[in-house]
Protein backbone atom coordinates (compact mmCIF):
# COMPACT_ATOMS: atom_id res chain seq x y z
CA UNK A 1 0.00 0.00 0.00
CA UNK A 2 1.53 3.16 -1.24
CA UNK A 3 1.78 5.93 1.79
CA UNK A 4 -0.20 9.04 1.40
CA UNK A 5 1.75 12.25 2.06
CA UNK A 6 -0.57 15.08 3.46
CA UNK A 7 -0.29 17.99 0.97
CA UNK A 8 1.21 21.38 2.13
CA UNK A 9 -1.36 24.05 3.15
CA UNK A 10 0.97 26.74 4.87
CA UNK A 11 2.39 29.76 3.57
CA UNK A 12 6.09 29.61 3.47
CA UNK A 13 6.48 31.64 6.77
CA UNK A 14 5.43 32.06 10.19
CA UNK A 15 3.49 33.72 12.52
CA UNK A 16 3.85 35.19 16.14
CA UNK A 17 2.03 32.14 17.19
CA UNK A 18 4.52 29.83 16.02
CA UNK A 19 7.33 31.94 18.12
CA UNK A 20 5.12 31.89 21.37
CA UNK A 21 5.05 28.36 21.25
CA UNK A 22 8.39 28.10 20.97
CA UNK A 23 9.43 30.20 23.99
CA UNK A 24 6.07 28.10 25.49
CA UNK A 25 8.22 25.07 24.72
CA UNK A 26 11.47 26.31 26.46
CA UNK A 27 9.42 26.57 29.80
CA UNK A 28 7.18 23.64 29.98
CA UNK A 29 9.80 21.01 27.96
CA UNK A 30 7.79 17.80 29.31
CA UNK A 31 5.84 15.62 27.03
CA UNK A 32 2.25 15.74 29.32
CA UNK A 33 2.81 19.52 28.01
CA UNK A 34 3.51 19.14 24.73
CA UNK A 35 1.34 16.18 23.47
CA UNK A 36 -2.07 17.79 23.79
CA UNK A 37 -0.75 20.53 22.33
CA UNK A 38 0.79 18.70 19.18
CA UNK A 39 -2.41 20.10 16.77
CA UNK A 40 -0.90 23.32 17.61
CA UNK A 41 3.01 23.02 16.68
CA UNK A 42 1.60 21.19 13.36
CA UNK A 43 -0.41 24.22 12.38
CA UNK A 44 1.90 26.47 13.47
CA UNK A 45 5.39 25.38 13.19
CA UNK A 46 5.73 22.37 11.07
CA UNK A 47 3.41 22.97 8.13
CA UNK A 48 4.70 26.34 7.81
CA UNK A 49 8.38 24.80 7.39
CA UNK A 50 7.25 22.32 5.15
CA UNK A 51 6.51 25.25 3.07
CA UNK A 52 8.90 27.05 3.43
CA UNK A 53 11.42 24.05 2.51
CA UNK A 54 8.79 23.57 -0.42
CA UNK A 55 9.68 27.02 -1.72
CA UNK A 56 13.65 27.35 -0.75
CA UNK A 57 13.78 23.81 -2.84
CA UNK A 58 12.15 25.31 -5.68
CA UNK A 59 14.75 28.08 -6.17
CA UNK A 60 17.41 25.81 -5.44
CA UNK A 61 17.62 23.61 -8.53
CA UNK A 62 19.27 26.49 -10.16
CA UNK A 63 22.20 26.64 -7.67
CA UNK A 64 22.29 23.32 -5.58
CA UNK A 65 20.11 20.67 -7.41
CA UNK A 66 22.03 17.79 -5.92
CA UNK A 67 20.49 19.26 -2.33
CA UNK A 68 16.74 19.34 -2.89
CA UNK A 69 14.98 16.54 -0.94
CA UNK A 70 10.91 16.29 -0.23
CA UNK A 71 10.18 18.61 2.52
CA UNK A 72 9.38 15.95 4.75
CA UNK A 73 13.14 14.35 4.41
CA UNK A 74 14.83 18.11 4.87
CA UNK A 75 12.91 18.81 8.10
CA UNK A 76 14.61 17.79 11.32
CA UNK A 77 12.49 15.82 14.26
CA UNK A 78 11.42 18.40 17.11
CA UNK A 79 12.58 15.36 19.37
CA UNK A 80 15.61 15.19 20.92
CA UNK A 81 17.72 11.71 21.24
CA UNK A 82 18.17 11.93 25.02
CA UNK A 83 19.96 8.11 24.84
CA UNK A 84 23.68 9.21 25.60
CA UNK A 85 22.60 12.69 26.93
CA UNK A 86 22.46 13.58 30.74
CA UNK A 87 19.94 16.48 29.95
CA UNK A 88 16.64 14.62 29.51
CA UNK A 89 14.41 17.37 28.09
CA UNK A 90 12.28 15.38 25.34
CA UNK A 91 12.30 18.55 22.82
CA UNK A 92 14.19 21.19 20.92
CA UNK A 93 13.12 24.49 21.67
CA UNK A 94 13.90 25.54 18.03
CA UNK A 95 12.80 23.88 14.57
CA UNK A 96 15.49 23.32 11.89
CA UNK A 97 15.91 22.08 8.27
CA UNK A 98 18.90 20.24 6.67
CA UNK A 99 19.67 19.93 3.19
CA UNK A 100 22.34 16.89 2.80
CA UNK A 101 23.70 16.49 -0.49
CA UNK A 102 22.77 13.51 -2.74
CA UNK A 103 24.79 10.36 -1.92
CA UNK A 104 26.06 12.62 1.41
CA UNK A 105 22.27 11.95 3.46
CA UNK A 106 23.69 9.23 5.77
CA UNK A 107 26.94 10.77 6.39
CA UNK A 108 28.29 14.57 7.38
CA UNK A 109 28.79 15.76 4.18
CA UNK A 110 28.12 19.36 3.31
CA UNK A 111 24.87 20.86 3.18
CA UNK A 112 22.63 23.69 4.28
CA UNK A 113 20.89 24.32 7.56
CA UNK A 114 18.34 26.79 9.04
CA UNK A 115 16.80 26.56 12.54
CA UNK A 116 14.08 29.04 14.55
CA UNK A 117 14.53 29.56 17.87
CA UNK A 118 12.59 31.90 20.45
CA UNK A 119 16.43 33.72 20.56
CA UNK A 120 17.28 33.94 16.47
CA UNK A 121 17.22 32.82 12.97
CA UNK A 122 20.06 30.41 12.09
CA UNK A 123 21.44 30.05 8.87
CA UNK A 124 24.67 28.21 8.24
CA UNK A 125 26.24 26.31 5.47
CA UNK A 126 28.99 23.88 5.08
CA UNK A 127 30.54 20.48 6.99
CA UNK A 128 29.76 19.76 10.58
CA UNK A 129 31.60 17.46 12.47
CA UNK A 130 32.50 14.77 9.75
CA UNK A 131 33.33 11.34 10.20
CA UNK A 132 37.20 10.47 10.29
CA UNK A 133 37.54 9.33 7.21
CA UNK A 134 35.90 12.33 5.66
CA UNK A 135 37.54 14.48 7.81
CA UNK A 136 41.14 13.04 6.91
CA UNK A 137 39.60 13.36 3.17
CA UNK A 138 38.72 16.93 3.70
CA UNK A 139 42.43 18.16 5.27
CA UNK A 140 44.31 16.56 2.42
CA UNK A 141 41.79 18.06 -0.10
CA UNK A 142 42.93 21.45 1.79
CA UNK A 143 46.79 20.37 1.66
CA UNK A 144 46.08 20.95 -2.32
CA UNK A 145 43.13 23.27 -2.94
CA UNK A 146 43.81 25.55 0.56
CA UNK A 147 43.66 29.00 -1.42
CA UNK A 148 40.86 28.37 -2.69
CA UNK A 149 38.70 27.10 0.08
CA UNK A 150 39.93 30.20 1.58
CA UNK A 151 38.87 32.20 -1.03
CA UNK A 152 35.74 30.75 -0.96
CA UNK A 153 35.55 31.45 2.99
CA UNK A 154 36.26 34.90 2.65
CA UNK A 155 34.09 35.71 -0.20
CA UNK A 156 33.60 39.67 0.50
CA UNK A 157 29.62 39.82 -0.54
CA UNK A 158 29.42 35.99 1.83
CA UNK A 159 31.37 38.14 4.71
CA UNK A 160 29.11 41.02 4.79
CA UNK A 161 25.77 38.54 5.53
CA UNK A 162 27.63 35.19 7.21
CA UNK A 163 31.18 34.50 9.01
CA UNK A 164 32.93 31.54 9.52
CA UNK A 165 32.10 29.49 12.18
CA UNK A 166 34.87 28.19 14.60
CA UNK A 167 35.73 25.03 13.10
CA UNK A 168 36.57 23.47 16.91
CA UNK A 169 40.51 23.67 16.09
CA UNK A 170 43.15 20.98 17.29
CA UNK A 171 45.99 22.06 19.52
CA UNK A 172 48.23 20.53 17.20
CA UNK A 173 48.57 19.23 13.74
CA UNK A 174 46.90 16.05 13.05
CA UNK A 175 49.24 12.93 12.58
CA UNK A 176 50.81 12.96 8.98
CA UNK A 177 50.59 16.36 8.04
CA UNK A 178 53.64 18.84 8.00
CA UNK A 179 53.57 21.23 10.82
CA UNK A 180 54.87 24.38 8.51
CA UNK A 181 51.99 23.80 5.73
CA UNK A 182 50.65 27.24 4.63
CA UNK A 183 47.03 25.50 5.11
CA UNK A 184 47.64 24.14 8.90
CA UNK A 185 44.85 27.04 10.70
CA UNK A 186 42.47 25.06 8.26
CA UNK A 187 43.50 21.44 8.60
CA UNK A 188 43.41 21.99 12.19
CA UNK A 189 39.97 22.16 12.46
CA UNK A 190 37.09 20.03 12.55
CA UNK A 191 34.61 21.42 10.90
CA UNK A 192 34.59 23.99 7.75
CA UNK A 193 31.60 26.43 6.90
CA UNK A 194 29.69 29.63 7.22
CA UNK A 195 27.14 31.28 9.78
CA UNK A 196 24.61 34.02 10.22
CA UNK A 197 22.32 35.43 12.56
CA UNK A 198 18.68 37.84 12.21
CA UNK A 199 15.98 38.04 14.84
CA UNK A 200 13.56 35.85 15.19
CA UNK A 201 10.58 37.97 14.16
CA UNK A 202 12.58 37.73 10.41
CA UNK A 203 10.87 34.21 10.06
CA UNK A 204 7.38 36.67 10.36
CA UNK A 205 8.06 38.04 6.90
CA UNK A 206 6.61 36.92 3.52
CA UNK A 207 10.04 37.18 2.39
CA UNK A 208 11.62 34.78 4.70
CA UNK A 209 12.17 32.20 1.95
CA UNK A 210 14.04 34.97 -0.37
CA UNK A 211 16.40 35.59 2.69
CA UNK A 212 17.33 31.71 3.48
CA UNK A 213 17.68 31.56 -0.04
CA UNK A 214 20.12 34.30 -0.34
CA UNK A 215 22.62 33.12 2.20
CA UNK A 216 22.38 29.59 0.73
CA UNK A 217 22.97 31.21 -3.04
CA UNK A 218 26.27 32.61 -1.46
CA UNK A 219 27.34 30.07 0.14
CA UNK A 220 26.77 27.60 -2.28
CA UNK A 221 30.56 27.54 -4.00
CA UNK A 222 31.83 26.89 -0.41
CA UNK A 223 30.00 23.68 0.30
CA UNK A 224 30.51 22.10 -3.44
CA UNK A 225 34.49 22.94 -2.65
CA UNK A 226 33.74 21.23 0.04
CA UNK A 227 32.11 17.95 -0.57
CA UNK A 228 34.36 17.27 -3.20
CA UNK A 229 37.46 15.44 -1.44
CA UNK A 230 33.82 13.39 0.23
CA UNK A 231 32.55 12.55 -2.85
CA UNK A 232 35.05 11.33 -4.57
CA UNK A 233 35.99 9.41 -1.21
CA UNK A 234 32.69 7.82 -1.91
CA UNK A 235 33.57 6.67 -5.56
CA UNK A 236 36.51 5.13 -4.10
CA UNK A 237 35.13 3.32 -1.46
CA UNK A 238 32.21 2.22 -3.91
CA UNK A 239 34.77 1.25 -6.34
CA UNK A 240 34.13 -2.94 -6.90
CA UNK A 241 37.25 -5.27 -6.44
CA UNK A 242 39.79 -6.27 -9.53
CA UNK A 243 37.63 -3.66 -11.86
CA UNK A 244 34.89 -6.00 -12.30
Amino acid sequence: MTTQIAPIVAEPYFREAGLRFLRSLRRNNRREWFEPRKPEFDHELKQPMLALIQTVNGAMTDFAPAHVRPPQKCMMRIYRDTRFSSDKRPYKSHISAWWSREGLEKTSGGGYYMHISPDEVLIAAGVYMPEREQLRAIREYLLVHHAGVRELLTDRKLRRIMHSFTGMPLTRAPKGFPKDHPAMDLILCRQWGVEGTMEPKAALQKDFAREVLRRFRLAAPLVDALNTPLLAHGQKKRRPLFGF
